[in-house]
């Protein structure tokens, strides 16, 4: 119990727990549309734009969240743009945005090398380092984004899956669209603090993908996904106090090997459930029934 009750006397450590797990379901969450949509190019593309926009916001002495917050919103809304001329593809249009705004952050750093250090936060998180002011910003996120997925959980889930049909009978794919990547870009600024720029994309993929292992209802998808994250944001705490590593780092390698368990676990009873209806298969056949029979008649 101590490798429990020892971190929580530390304020940092408490801030930072409450952070991660509400990082962790936060991400769980807006990752399994980012999946079932085959966009997971586009957290981690979405990651690296916001970088260069801290940088700006920095050089300006804007506040981060502001900074980082409107030119993430404004990346997601050029590459939405761009995606919807039909001579380029999203993956494309996240490219040369998401890049090229990554490149401008990494440009202005060189430039100017005094505060090099300052975004290592940025790069590979520093939870430990929260404030309140992160507190409130990653709880009003977190908040807005779940009370926005269960009043347009309907629309979200037939423009997920059939967005040409959805379109049919009225759905507003675009606007969804729009707003879908508005909140994952939210997601992105009030993440990077806690799992860092290289980090966000796993954290954002690994949940919900392990929560497709497990099941094939949607429902249960986001459930499982939220909920996976969330432990493994909470968890990754204490294996992070416990061996002296990077917070971010032992959140991801932690969902990287609850996701390798399941992996193995589900290929396993996939591969015992196919051999025993196999068997009940050829069993049942008469066919194999007479074969049976007969073989039992020769060695009587």
């Amino acid at each position: 119990m101590s490798h429990f009750t020892d971190p929580m006397q530390y304020e940092f450590f408490r801030h930072g727990l409450l952070v991660a797990t509400l990082v962790g379901g936060l991400c769980g969450l807006m990752g399994v549309y980012i999946v079932l949509r085959r966009m997971s190019y586009i957290g981690h593309g979405l990651s690296h734009s916001v970088f260069g926009g801290a940088v700006v916001a920095y050089l300006i002495n804007l506040n981060f969240y502001i900074g980082a917050g409107l030119w993430g919103f404004l990346s997601a809304i050029l590459i939405n743009a761009t995606a919807r001329r039909r001579n380029i593809g999203a993956d494309a249009a996240i490219g040369i945005i998401t890049t090229a705004s990554f490149a401008l952050g990494v440009a202005l750093i060189s430039k100017t090398r005094s505060f090099t250090r300052n975004f290592e936060a940025a790069l590979f998180g520093n939870i430990l380092g929260v404030t309140m002011q992160d507190i409130y910003v990653i709880s009003g996120v977190t908040i807005v984004t779940l009370i926005a997925i269960v009043v347009f959980y309907r629309q979200l889930l037939f423009a997920t899956f059939d967005p040409e049909i959805a379109k049919v009978y009225g759905v507003p794919t675009q606007w969804l669209d729009t707003g879908f990547s508005l909140a994952l870009a939210a997601t992105i600024v009030a993440s990077m603090n806690v799992v860092g720029v290289t980090l966000i994309a796993a954290a954002i993929v690994i949940p919900s993908s392990t929560a497709r292992l497990l099941t094939n209802s949607f429902g249960w998808t986001l459930i499982l996904s939220t909920t996976i994250g969330a432990l493994c944001g909470f968890l990754g705490m204490f294996l992070s106090y416990e061996y002296d590593i990077a917070s971010g780092a032992a959140i991801v390698l932690l969902a990287t090997a609850v996701f390798g368990a399941v992996y193995i676990s589900t290929t396993i009873r996939r591969e015992l459930l196919a051999r025993r209806h196999v068997v009940s298969t050829q069993v049942a056949s008469p066919a194999y029934a007479q074969a049976n029979m007969a073989f039992h008649d020769d060695h009587i």
